[in-house]
């Protein structure tokens, strides 16, 4: 069961809409649609709501950290030590270069791949033992510099893309919450 949906990205209005802001923009758009409310809490370094979503039980908690990406973990870190969470009842929302634009799956563990958000929760957490969702933002161009790419805005064919991939995470996320992790892997996972 999931407790804590982490989406990652950058403050600051520059960074609102780039590549790199994939998780903070899955999470607006999973509760664009309702009455849920960011809640600046300076003791966990983040934007926090607690949402009653579908079919699962209880209610489960919304992070967008306020750190930059790189210091990512010690948000998450604090969040899942106030809330006695175990990591894989954390679910981290991520920006992915190795998939194309739109494609998104759901994996459990792994390395950062040099992800520097990821980098910094496995640090904070001590453990890869903990669920991803990646958004897949494509490469950059040849020639081009990854750090340029994932923090600039994706074109408007991208950006409906990523739109697409969005709502069809969010179309599992009562799913993951309950725990159908396996199943939720097996239907994205295989999806293109």
């Amino acid at each position: 069961m999931i407790k804590l949906i982490v989406g990652l990205g950058n403050p600051g209005r520059q960074y609102e809409k780039t590549r790199h802001n994939a998780g903070f923009l899955f999470l607006d758009r999973l509760i664009s649609d309702s009455s849920w409310n960011w809640v600046r809490e300076s003791r966990f370094d983040g934007l926090l709501t607690e949402v009653g979503v579908g079919v699962a039980d209880g209610k489960v908690l919304l992070l967008k950290p306020s750190t930059f990406m790189n210091r990512s973990g010690q948000a998450v870190g604090k969040v899942a030590r106030y809330y006695k969470l175990a990591s894989d009842e954390i679910l981290v929302v991520h920006d992915e270069l190795d998939f194309d634009v739109g494609v998104v799956k759901l994996k459990k563990d792994g390395g950062h791949a040099g992800h520097n958000g990821l980098r910094d929760i496995i640090a904070h957490l001590g453990t890869k033992e903990f669920y991803r969702l990646r958004i897949g933002i494509g490469r950059p161009p040849a020639g081009k510099v990854v750090a340029d790419f994932v923090l600039s805005s994706p074109s408007k064919n991208e950006w409906n893309l990523m739109l697409s991939a969005f709502d069809l995470a969010a179309s599992y996320v009562d799913q993951m919450i309950a725990g159908d992790m396996a199943v939720v892997m097996n239907k994205l996972n295989s999806s293109k």
